[in-house]
């Protein structure tokens, strides 16, 4: 990973579709003290829970053919949700000025999702996004990861 230089109250985002950690840089460039905003952890209840039908059947309109309909990925969906959610807030935290920059930490499909649905005033705040998971690290861990030379 490669070193980023986090301004005096930069924010940290490290999220992974189920749980969301904001962090602020309490410190400066050159000494970067990372502390917690806020945690979100998204519950995705069992599939059960979310949808109960079989998979579907597709018939063709001529002949006798027939084929089988994928079966859906509530679990997929719920994190595309939460991570559209999440953009949300980031979002409205750059239209209200909360910071100046920003740092994106998520699997690249969460990044890539969240990519989508940041506004243009959030993209120009966004100083690097690392497709890693890191929702499982300490912040000290963290901190230490994203400052490594």
């Amino acid at each position: 990973m490669t070193h980023h230089k986090l301004a005096h109250g930069a924010w940290v985002f490290v999220g992974d579709g189920q749980k969301a950690l904001f962090l602020i840089n309490e410190g400066d460039e050159k000494f970067p003290n990372l502390r917690r905003l806020s945690v979100e952890e998204h519950r995705d209840p069992p599939t059960h829970e979310q949808g109960s039908d079989a998979p579907g059947r597709a018939y063709s309109s001529v002949g006798s053919g027939r084929s089988a309909v994928g079966e859906t990925d509530w679990h997929e969906i719920e994190k595309e949700r939460f991570a559209a959610a999440i953009a949300d807030r980031i979002n409205r935290a750059a239209q209200s000025e909360a910071f100046k920059q920003l740092v994106i930490v998520a699997p690249p499909k969460i990044l890539g999702d969240l990519r989508d649905a940041f506004a243009k005033e959030t993209e120009t705040k966004i100083v690097a996004e690392i497709p890693k998971d890191l929702t499982h690290h300490t912040i000290a861990e963290i901190e230490r990861l994203l400052t490594a030379q």
